[in-house]
């Protein structure tokens, strides 16, 4: 089977974290080799960056959260990803580049070619095969994360910007959507988990089909 990259994006409270676990465990029952990672976080060195841009204490300068952000990338890319691609794995990651260009560059105002450029950098030109958005209303993805603090989960610093910068990041996903429909396909996020798993499954399954799901039975 030929490897792919899978990437899933969406604001905060949308439920991709969820629908990333139940792809890889149908996925793995397939006999499909399967790595799930995130950003940030996805390696050691992105662990602590995650730490220090989501969990810490005070202010962050939105150049340093840029630029932090762009570093966890690097390491990402070239420590988990592009080995996992090239031993033919198939890699799922909980974020990836478009996340920089809603949250810093539709969120935090920055210019659209310094975000490009950064980008660039960090991942060096590589691309998800497919990129599944969940989309949600802000006011419901912000009931979600609210309810899901309230059931334990960490709060962090995006969770505390206001609803204009949700808002901003939303449309600047639809907007990436719109000028990529061959790699992002727009997921309705409102439905159940159950209902929102086999939307995932009616677009994802036909790309691994064609890169030989199902070959080796």
């Amino acid at each position: 089977m030929l490897p792919a990259f899978i990437t899933f994006e969406g604001i905060d409270g949308c439920g991709k974290s969820t629908q990333t676990r139940l792809l890889a465990s149908v996925l793995r029952l397939r006999g499909v080799e399967v790595v799930t990672t995130r950003e940030p976080g996805g390696t050691p060195l992105g662990q602590k960056l995650r730490h220090a841009l989501l969990e810490a204490e005070g202010q962050v300068d939105p150049l340093a959260e840029l630029l932090l952000y762009a570093a966890d990338r690097a390491q990402h890319v070239r420590a988990l990803v592009r080995p996992a691609l090239a031993a033919g794995q198939i890699v799922l990651s909980d974020r990836y580049a478009d996340a920089t260009v809603a949250y810093q560059g539709a969120g935090r105002g920055f210019e659209p070619e310094l975000v490009a450029q950064i980008v660039g950098l960090a991942t060096g030109g590589l691309k998800p095969d497919l990129t599944l958005l969940f989309d949600l209303p802000v006011a419901a993805a912000r009931e979600r994360a609210s309810s899901r603090t309230r059931n334990g989960r960490v709060h962090d610093r995006l969770d505390g910007e206001d609803p204009a910068f949700h808002t901003r990041v939303r449309e600047a996903y639809l907007q990436i959507a719109r000028e990529e429909p061959a790699r992002v396909r727009v997921v309705d996020a409102g439905a159940s988990v159950e209902e929102t798993h086999a939307q995932v499954l009616t677009v994802v399954l036909p790309l691994l089909e064609k890169r030989g799901l199902g070959a080796r039975g």
